[in-house]
């Protein structure tokens, strides 16, 4: 086959390794990969079903790729991911649009979708076993060069009320250590310089294959890749990040001082109804271990408002939370009712209004603390990965430090630099902290 072929990912960077995965696969097959959608005769959207709004936000994404039958060159509109997965029958009847739905345990089936629709097909392909990609898997990164985001297990054992991806993505399967060695070693001699460990929860990784937890065993390897400068571990649960974990990210430089910690609450009445295995003394007793174990550690961590029967008391004690933790980055959530989990079952579910006047005073609250955590790195100094050139200000280039992960985080503007490039390592010093960005030197 000779089409070409155009993809849009959305959702989570683990949905976006899909992606990755899907386009190294079309890429093997002597298909075209084009960014331009309406030069597309075939049009793929991996989509994101985590949330109402993620949802809202394939569905947009769906209709307006479906212009390019009419407005372009489209024959083919194929819908793969979560949202395919979780509806796909749903999306099938009521979207006459779709030419076939490819379950997230499916995208290694996406060039037989290709043919069954070309035929004249509407298929739906859907496995019934968990899979992941493995490292002679073909993959694009459609991150920058220097960076790449690198899978080491699929689906989730916890079952947290709220939350659909375990009904989607299925129980966790790991990746042999060997195995995510060997794509590490690949993508360091491709140029990479910074690897972002993922899975719904990295600190749970290797329980399923290996009968325990192996996350140290596998950053021990993985640190011994030379051209690798940074591995950094994203999607971390308290419940599972232990003392040897602490010690290993503290003693080994290549591991960033960057726990990523999604708490969802903090009163332990909530975090019960939730299905968390935490308690907010346990939360706190983690976070002050952190801090005195992992030099200069940056924190970041998600929580939930409006969560059903959340009362004034409970988000009181949220609030208080994160005035004494102070913690580096926090984004909220505005609870979302996802069907078929327990929490869409609970009585006292908070209106809305109400959610959004919480989430609002949370975020009003931790921007003001993210800036004085900024503020107070002035004049402090740190190495920082180069990601391009300030668009309006030629002399001035954007990069991240270790405390700053790639998307989610703020940047570090350098004045006064005419020469780095993206992926280079320069070292820097702060001049000013804002929200979310630092203002830095070169030294």
């Amino acid at each position: 086959m000779s089409l070409k072929v155009g993809i849009i990912s959305l959702g989570c960077a683990k949905n976006l390794v899909d992606t990755e995965v899907m386009l190294g696969i079309l890429q093997q097959r002597g298909l075209k990969i084009t960014p331009n959608p309406a030069d597309a005769e075939i049009l793929i959207v991996n989509t994101c079903a985590f949330i109402e709004s993620a949802k809202e936000e394939s569905i947009t994404t769906i209709l307006n790729l479906a212009e390019y039958k009419t407005n372009g060159n489209c024959r083919a509109l194929i819908v793969a991911g979560c949202l395919g997965q979780r509806y796909r029958q749903e999306l099938l009847d009521e979207m006459p649009e779709i030419d076939a739905i490819v379950g997230t345990k499916s995208w290694d089936r996406i060039i037989e979708a290709i043919q069954e629709v070309l035929q004249g097909n509407r298929v739906i392909l859907i496995g019934d076993k968990e899979v992941i990609y493995d490292s002679k898997t073909p993959r694009i990164l459609t991150t920058p060069n220097y960076t790449a985001y690198v899978k080491i297990a699929e689906g989730c054992d916890h079952r947290c009320a709220f939350c659909a991806i375990p009904l989607i993505r299925g129980k966790q399967i790991s990746r042999p250590i060997e195995d995510i060695k060997a794509e590490v070693e690949r993508l360091a001699e491709s140029g990479v310089k910074e690897i972002n460990l993922i899975a719904q929860d990295s600190t749970n990784y290797g329980r399923d294959l290996y009968g325990k937890v192996k996350l140290c065993d596998l950053l021990r390897e993985l640190v011994k890749v030379e051209k690798i400068h940074w591995i950094r571990i994203l999607y971390s649960y308290p419940q599972s990040f232990t003392d040897e974990l602490i010690e290993l990210i503290a003693s080994e430089p290549k591991i960033c001082n960057y726990v990523d910690l999604p708490l969802q609450h903090a009163a332990d009445s909530v975090l019960k109804r939730m299905h968390r295995p935490d308690t907010r003394l346990q939360i706190e007793t983690l976070l002050n271990k952190l801090r005195a174990k992992i030099p200069g550690v940056s924190i970041r961590s998600t929580f939930i408002v409006g969560f059903p029967g959340e009362t004034d008391e409970e988000f009181e004690t949220l609030k208080k939370f994160l005035q004494d933790q102070r913690l580096d980055k926090v984004g909220i959530f505005v609870y979302s009712a996802e069907e078929d989990t327990p929490a869409a079952k609970l009585p006292d579910q908070v209106p809305e209004e109400i959610a959004q006047e919480r989430y609002h005073e949370l975020m009003s609250i931790q921007s003001l603390i993210s800036q004085e955590v900024n503020e107070s790195l002035r004049d402090k100094e740190f190495e920082v990965l180069i990601e391009g050139r300030d668009a309006e200000v030629e002399e001035v280039v954007a990069g991240r430090s270790y405390r700053e992960a790639p998307e989610v985080d703020g940047q570090i503007y350098i004045e006064n630099d005419h020469k780095s490039m993206a992926g280079d390592i320069v070292r820097v010093k702060i001049l000013d902290g804002f929200v979310y960005d630092l203002a830095a030197e070169k030294i």
